[in-house]
């Protein structure tokens, strides 16, 4: 841990030619993995990760190294052969004489490391036991369970020198249901940013239920005649698509390099008077929260867009000493061997003032979303794509009967002023986002809204 070394002559040496910013990340992860698959347990994964990632930024240009030996002598090397890049005259580093530990939003009840592999060997295996047990046309099942102890220390000329330690526990099933019709997969997760008692919200059973139940109405669910019509999202789909449609484009890296359709858009309208979006790092137990980012950011709630008038982007350090901002706490990266970049924590559609059934009973005619399945948007021109995992014909402002195989294309600012219904209520949504090769952990959110005129495609 940089707090039992001597990390300010490494500092030091990093700056000692030169440039604004120099940063030690340490990180520390403790992992396990189990995976059953057609009713075996396949894998148990365990290990320990430790290691140190480096970082000089000058002139706007990022340098890095990283080392899985923590020690005084190879950071010093290190910060040496990075410190060459820099051209000017170096200042000598200052640091609090220790870290300061972050009050992160999650407190974990029961640390999931003091619980044996038998006992979530047999979380996954009652999932399997379960989900098959919903009907023989459940042809497999996989599930998984996981969970890591992450620790991390920061350390950066000017003055900072922070740590953290963050929990994730992770339970999904995924199920495959089969007739002479074809195969449907239903899928279903729960965890967050919470220890072993995360069970009391996502209970094994319900969680495999889910999913064997949405496999089995897909499989029988007849394909949706496409066209534009209205959508009606429901708060259980999650935020998949305020995180697509808008939050990738919100990211301040992309929207400097001209690779966002909102890059140029602060202070105007991008969406309906009724949608404000905001991204939190601070809701307890989420995928998404944490108490610092990976650069030693306070995590926080920041506004992004405000009665349909967007507000502001998400910064790390280096965009915001590009854009002479301030860091929102958004500087992520999947680990110490990679540099930290804008990216999302929870990005939360806030719920309005309608009933969420009020808003069904509107519908004539239409699609019902009940939960998003995976997607792709092209930040530049704000065009999206998304499959629908679990949707159903809205007949006369009633559900009608499942439907498979549909999709929903638009284009982010467009569909974000169709909504013209936002309900009262709010749910969420995890996963794994990507971008440049890099995976962390993120939530997202939204209330039942509909899609309204001119409509969107549903195909």
């Amino acid at each position: 841990m940089l707090s039992e070394l001597r990390i300010t002559p490494v500092l030091s040496a990093l700056l000692s030619r030169g440039g604004e910013y120099g940063e030690l990340f340490y990180e520390e992860v403790r992992s396990l993995l189990v995976l059953l698959e057609d009713g075996r347990i396949e894998r148990v994964l365990s290990g320990t990760d430790i290691g140190v990632g480096i970082r000089l930024i000058h002139r706007e240009k990022t340098f890095t190294a990283y080392t899985n030996e923590a020690s005084e002598r190879v950071l010093l090397s290190l910060a040496n052969d990075l410190s060459r890049y820099a051209e000017g005259n170096g200042l000598p580093a200052v640091l609090p004489a220790a870290p300061a530990a972050a009050r992160g939003p999650s407190a974990v009840r029961v640390p999931p490391s003091t619980r044996g592999v038998p006992e979530k060997a047999a979380l996954v295996s009652l999932v399997d036991r379960v989900a098959r047990g919903m009907s023989p046309e459940i042809r497999q099942v996989r599930a998984t369970y996981g969970e890591a102890e992450r620790r991390i220390e920061v350390a950066a000329h000017p003055g900072v020198f922070v740590s953290d330690a963050q929990t994730y526990t992770l339970l999904t099933a995924q199920c495959v249901a089969g007739n002479e019709s074809g195969l449907a997969m239903g899928y279903e997760s729960g965890g967050g940013t919470v220890g072993w008692e995360f069970l009391e919200e996502f209970l094994p059973e319900a969680l495999a239920r889910k999913a064997a139940s949405r496999a089995l109405r897909t499989l029988s669910a007849r394909k949706i005649q496409g066209g534009r019509m209205p959508v009606v999202l429901s708060a259980e789909a999650g935020g998949t698509m305020v995180h697509e449609a808008i939050g990738h484009g919100l990211e301040a890296d992309l929207a400097r390099q001209g690779m966002s359709v909102y890059g140029n858009a602060l202070g105007k309208e991008v969406a309906s008077p009724l949608v404000s979006i905001v991204d939190d790092a601070t809701v307890p137990g989420k995928r998404g929260s944490f108490g610092i980012d990976d650069e030693g950011t306070p995590g926080e709630r920041t506004v992004l867009v405000e009665n349909g008038i967007l507000k502001g982007f998400l910064h790390d350090r280096l965009s915001a000493m590009k854009e002479g901002a301030r860091a929102t706490g958004n500087g992520r990266r999947e680990s110490y061997r990679h540099k930290p970049i804008p990216r999302m924590s929870n990005t939360i559609l806030l719920p309005g003032s309608t009933p969420p059934g009020e808003i069904l009973k509107e519908v004539d005619r239409g699609l019902l979303v009940l939960k998003m399945g995976g997607g792709q948007v092209n930040t530049v021109t704000g065009d999206f794509m998304f499959e629908v995992a679990e949707g159903y014909r809205i007949e006369n402002g009633r559900r009608g009967e499942p439907v498979r195989g549909a999709t929903i294309t638009g284009n982010g600012p467009e569909v974000l002023r169709m909504i013209d219904r936002v309900g009262s209520d709010l749910g969420f949504g995890l996963g794994t986002c990507g971008k440049e090769g890099q995976g962390v952990p993120v939530g997202d959110a939204q209330p039942t809204l509909r899609i309204g005129p001119p409509y969107i495609t549903v195909g």
